[in-house]
């Protein structure tokens, strides 16, 4: 199509789709049909709050879906991560929404999709970050979907008179509008690949274990999480401690009642001392008996959820630096030493062996660097090897070891989104990556997630005994057999659940609070200035 065409058609209409619902009509941009903010639930607000998504109300005529709809409510990031990460706001209830690009509108293309689920640690984020601009994978024959689901007390508090996991129920509304709505965008509905991030990869594992969603996907990228169930008690504690600071009982009906804006800073503060580092307690997907019935990690490595799904996983090498780097919590954990050292033991439940064992592989590693990958082998690279192990024919691994252009963060947590998503040009994907990332990595990542929602192969051997793993950024794209099995060989299921921390020095207490007020300025919007 030329220019002139392209200008022309782009002037006279845009693009129409139907729904389940009504019609929409999107925008045609470079070529790429992009629809915006189409409801697959509605709004979660009013008599619907803390409760299962519902169906949106249909409408007449033809519904105008050119631009992003509502984000669901959410605290914003403190001054020392919102450097690193964007997070629009985009106000309004009509928040459970979803986005399509597709280079082939209607019935008959039959084109693979991919269905992207944001991170954000349950809290935040949204599919309105242009970082998750969808635009290169339809440019290169996928269908992109990207949706908004409740996030923090709204979609995963846990009460006693509401169902739980409101937010794993809506994405789940979302992954069967996909499925009945998506031909008529040019997607083949037996052809779905889930891809999410973190909170989201998480997300996907809890799908993929549903018995709601049972052969609605074909395929899932789990990028930086792993399948779990949260403890319920720690997201119980979540909710008492903001309903005492609240002055209001522990029950959605009270939540219900409070103001929104209100509800969003107490969460916020509550949850200041959480992190993936230091635990604490926290929102996240629990057994729940209906829609997560047992713990999604061992529906999926016993067979008994999702057989034939094929499964591509990996990590970035570096995960715990975006947890540590901001603010200087780097050198206040080198400083602390064995306090925070028997920290990460009791938060890994692992015993003294494992943290020597790192340090004889890492003899120049300090503390922090102990601590990060201590606890990023516990949260991913275990269960993700022990993910592969079960299902090795059809599970494919990666590392992303590229380091970052802003010092200090090395190949952190979240960085190779922009490269996935083939998206460095945005100054978002900047923030993390900087100026100058290169093409040739986002050519070679992208490449691979097309190939694998294409056609299951992402382009390197699947698992099996010798640990193959896919490494994206340490020079010219490769595989290696078994890079992390020397310090996962380290670990055991008979090192002690909890074990005797070293003895402690004897300024423990005020090192500690010394952690905890560090801690507390980096979660508090405002609270920490950028220099």
């Amino acid at each position: 199509m030329s220019t002139a065409d392209l200008t022309e058609r782009t002037e006279r209409t845009g693009p129409v789709a139907r729904t389940p619902y009504g019609a929409v009509r999107g925008r045609w941009e470079h070529g790429i049909a992009v629809f915006r903010g189409i409801p697959y639930a509605a709004p979660p607000f009013g008599p619907r709050r803390f409760r299962p998504p519902e169906p949106p109300e249909p409408w007449d005529g033809v519904r105008d879906a050119g631009a992003f709809g509502p984000t669901p409510p959410k605290p914003p990031y403190s001054d020392a991560f919102a450097p690193y990460l964007s997070d629009p706001v985009i106000p309004g209830d009509d928040c459970l929404n979803l986005n399509v690009w597709t280079p082939e509108p209607g019935p008959g293309a039959r084109l693979p999709v991919l269905v992207w689920l944001h991170g954000g640690a349950l809290t935040r984020g949204s599919s309105a970050v242009p970082v998750y601009d969808g635009g290169s994978f339809a440019r290169d024959g996928v269908v992109l979907v990207s949706l908004n689901y409740r996030l923090g007390v709204e979609g995963y508090g846990l009460f006693p008179d509401a169902p739980a996991n409101a937010g794993l129920r809506d994405q789940i509304a979302a992954l069967t509008w996909v499925h009945e709505s998506i031909e008529e965008f040019g997607g083949d509905p037996a052809r779905i690949t889930l891809f999410g991030q973190s909170a989201g990869a998480i997300s996907i594992g809890a799908l993929l274990a549903a018995p709601q969603t049972q052969g609605l996907v074909r395929r899932a990228v789990l990028q930086s999480g792993a399948p779990e169930a949260a403890e319920r008690e720690k997201v119980r504690r979540m909710v008492r401690r903001m309903a005492g600071r609240l002055k209001i009982p522990a029950t959605a009906a009270a939540f219900a009642a409070a103001d929104r804006d209100l509800l969003l800073r107490v969460q916020a503060d509550v949850g200041r001392l959480s992190s993936p580092v230091l635990g604490g307690p926290a929102f996240g997907i629990v057994i729940d008996g209906d829609v997560v019935p047992r713990d999604p990690l061992e529906a999926l490595v016993s067979g008994a959820a999702a057989p034939g799904v094929d499964l591509m996983t990996g990590w970035t090498r570096d995960e715990y630096r975006l947890w540590l780097v901001p603010g200087g919590l780097v050198e206040r954990v080198d400083r602390l030493g064995p306090v925070a050292l028997a920290g990460a033991m009791a938060r890994c439940h692992c015993g003294h062996e494992v943290p020597r064992g790192y340090r004889t592989l890492r003899p120049e590693a300090g503390t922090a660097e102990i601590v990060g990958q201590l606890v990023t082998d516990h949260l991913l690279r275990l269960p993700l090897h022990r993910l592969a192990d079960a299902r090795p024919t059809t599970s494919y691994v990666y590392e992303f070891a590229w380091p970052s252009l802003v010092p200090r963060l090395g190949a952190c947590h979240a960085l190779e989104l922009g490269f996935v998503f083939d998206t460095g040009q945005v100054p978002e994907s900047a923030k993390l990556a900087g100026a100058g990332a290169p093409q040739d990595l986002a050519d070679a990542m992208h490449r691979a997630w097309v190939r694998f929602a294409t056609d299951g192969t992402p382009g390197w051997p699947h698992w099996d005994p010798t640990h193959p793993v896919h490494l994206f950024g340490d020079g010219p794209a490769h595989t290696v057999k078994g890079p992390r099995d020397a310090e996962l060989s380290l670990w055991s299921a008979t090192a002690p659940p909890r074990p005797e921390p070293p003895a402690p020095p004897a300024d423990l207490p005020a090192r500690m609070t010394e952690l905890r007020s560090v801690v507390r300025r980096l979660r508090i919007p405002g609270s920490v200035k950028r220099t």
